[in-house]
């Protein structure tokens, strides 16, 4: 990969809690049901309020690899963008993942956005090959056309000390510097 420091500088890895991001989508690790669940699921619908469950409720499903948008609600982010990983192992469909927050985030006219780590925890991906995929998806898709002029910001939000360290050792080889 070749260094682009207008790609770098749409990039950051950040430590913490998701659903504290001042962002206009964060990333929800839903299930196809789009149910309140456990780890980051349980938590952006607490943080959310009621009100995100019931938007949920009536979209009612999500297909793995795709997405859609809600209100944040009592998030600090604006809205919250809902995919389904695969709980196969299935890297196409992580990929997919990616793109399709990516896509809606453009299609809504949105600007930054804040993954969580998709598939890593009950879904059992595992972590390191999932960072791989998650880096290099989401530097292919700034690459194509013109869409790093459609994003401000893309944050990786990791929580566990494991996916810290994946992303922080794996992000020079999708995101060269000088």
């Amino acid at each position: 990969m070749k260094v682009d420091e207008k790609i770098n500088s749409i990039i950051k890895i950040w430590k913490g809690d998701i659903t504290t991001l001042e962002v206009d989508a964060i990333v929800n690790a839903a299930n196809s049901a789009l149910r309140p669940g456990g780890g980051v699921c349980g938590a952006i619908h607490s943080r959310a309020g009621r009100q995100l469950a019931e938007e949920c409720r009536k979209i009612g499903h999500c297909e793995t690899g795709d997405a859609v948008i809600t209100k944040g609600y009592n998030l600090p982010a604006k809205h919250v963008i809902h995919t389904v990983g695969p709980t196969d192992g299935n890297g196409e469909d992580l990929r997919s993942c990616y793109i399709r927050c990516l896509e809606v985030l453009v299609e809504n006219n949105l600007r930054s956005i804040a993954f969580n780590c998709i598939s890593t925890g009950i879904f059992g991906f595992p972590n390191s090959e999932a960072s791989h995929i998650a880096l290099k998806t989401v530097r292919e898709w700034l690459e194509a056309g013109n869409n790093k002029e459609k994003v401000d910001e893309i944050i990786f939000c990791v929580f566990l000390p494991i996916d810290e360290r994946l992303y922080h050792e794996n992000v020079d080889t999708y995101f060269p510097k000088n």
